[in-house]
C-alpha cells in the first residue's frame, strides 16, 4: 500500500497542536524529529540511553511527519492541514518556518521500522514503559510495569510531559480514588492511575481512534474493569465527583475547563495539567488560581511545564 508523507518544519511550542491536527485529518502514524535532541544532556538514571544519528534530525527546529494513504481526496485534505495550521497563530502559538513537504513512501517501509527505537524505560521512581513485543521483567518489588502498544497514531508514554504526568499522579493517587482523565490518548495515565490502586477511572478522548487505542491497552494491562473509556469533549459528560482530574493536553485547551474542574474535583481534590510550554506556565498558573485551586507543585522537564493544583 502506498502512502504520502507530510513532514513540516515547526517549532517546539506547536508541536502537540500540530500532532492534533494531523491526527484529525486521519493520519496514520505520527513522527517528531526535534533538533535539541541531538544536544541534550542525558542521565541514564531511569533506563538507557541509545546513541542518536544526527541524520534523522533536523538542523533547527522541529520536524513533525505523519502519513495519509495516496487517494484521489489527498490534495484537498493537504491544503486544509495547511490551513488548520496556519490558523494556530491566532491562538498565539508559534508554528516558526511552517514548511511543509510531502513524498511517497510504502508501508513495508515504515510501518515497523520505529519499533527498533522504542525499548523498555523508567520513566519515574515507580513506573516502566514496556513495549508489547519486549520481554522485561521488574527490577524491583516496587516498580509498577506499564505495557504499551502505541500503534501508528499514539505515543511511546515517554514525551516530558506524559513523563511529568506519571511522575504527579505517583505524588497524589491514593487507593479507592475516582481519577478522571482527559485526552486519553494512549490510555497510559488512565492505566497508570489504575495500577497506582484506583478505584474508578473515567477517560475520555475526541478521537475515536484514540478511544479505541486506550481501550486496547487498558485490556492488554488488564485494568479494564476499572478504566472506563468514552469518546467525550472534555468534562461534558461527567457525572460524578473526582479525587483527580488529569489533563495532558494544549495550554490553551486546559484555561477553558479550569472552572469545570474545580466543579467536579472533590474538597482535597487535585488537577494535573500538563501539555504545557514553558512560554504558557504563568497563564496557566493564573487560569488555575482564578478558578479556585492552589498550587501545589510545577515540575519542568526540558521545555515542557506540568502543574499540580490542589482544591
Amino acid at each position: 500500500m502506498k502512502w504520502t508523507e507530510l513532514s513540516v518544519l515547526t517549532t517546539t511550542e506547536a508541536v502537540e497542536a500540530v500532532s492534533n491536527i494531523f491526527h484529525e485529518a486521519g493520519a496514520s502514524g505520527v513522527v517528531i524529529e526535534e533538533s535539541s535532541e541531538l544536544s541534550k544532556n542525558r542521565e541514564n538514571q531511569y533506563g538507557e540511553i541509545y546513541e542518536l544519528n544526527p541524520d534523522d534530525y533536523p538542523a533547527q527546529g522541529v520536524v513533525v511527519k505523519a502519513y495519509l494513504p495516496a487517494s484521489s481526496f489527498l490534495a484537498e485534505t493537504i491544503e486544509e492541514i495547511k490551513l488548520a495550521i496556519a490558523n494556530l497563530k491566532n491562538f498565539d502559538i508559534n508554528v516558526g518556518e511552517n514548511i511543509l513537504t510531502t513524498c511517497e513512501v510504502h508501508e513495508e517501509d515504515w510501518a515497523t521500522a520505529w519499533k527498533q527505537y522504542y525499548h523498555p524505560i523508567k520513566v519515574s521512581e515507580r513506573f516502566t514503559i514496556v513495549p508489547t513485543w519486549e520481554d522485561y521483567h521488574p527490577k524491583n518489588s516496587d516498580e509498577i510495569i506499564i505495557e504499551l502498544d502505541p500503534g501508528m497514531a499514539f505515543g511511546t508514554g515517554t514525551h516530558p510531559t506524559t513523563v511529568m504526568c506519571l511522575q504527579a499522579l505517583e505524588k497524589t493517587v491514593k487507593a479507592g480514588d475516582v481519577v478522571i482523565d482527559v485526552g486519553t490518548g494512549s490510555g497510559v495515565l488512565s492505566i497508570a492511575s489504575a495500577l497506582l490502586g484506583a478505584n474508578k477511572v473515567h477517560a475520555f478522548d475526541l478521537d475515536p481512534v484514540a478511544v479505541k487505542s486506550a481501550q486496547e491497552n487498558v485490556q492488554l494491562n488488564h485494568v479494564e474493569k476499572i478504566v472506563e473509556v468514552e469518546q467525550g469533549n472534555l468534562l461534558e459528560k461527567v457525572q460524578t465527583e473526582a479525587d483527580v482530574v488529569v489533563a495532558n493536553i494544549l495550554a490553551e485547551v486546559i484555561m477553558t475547563f479550569t472552572d469545570d474542574a474545580y466543579s467536579i474535583i472533590k474538597p482535597g481534590g487535585f488537577f494535573i495539567t500538563s501539555g504545557i510550554i514553558g512560554a504558557k506556565k504563568e497563564v496557566v498558573k493564573s487560569a488555575l488560581e482564578k478558578s479556585g485551586f492552589n498550587i501545589e507543585e510545577v515540575l519542568m522537564l526540558e521545555d515542557w511545564v506540568s502543574i499540580i493544583a490542589k482544591k
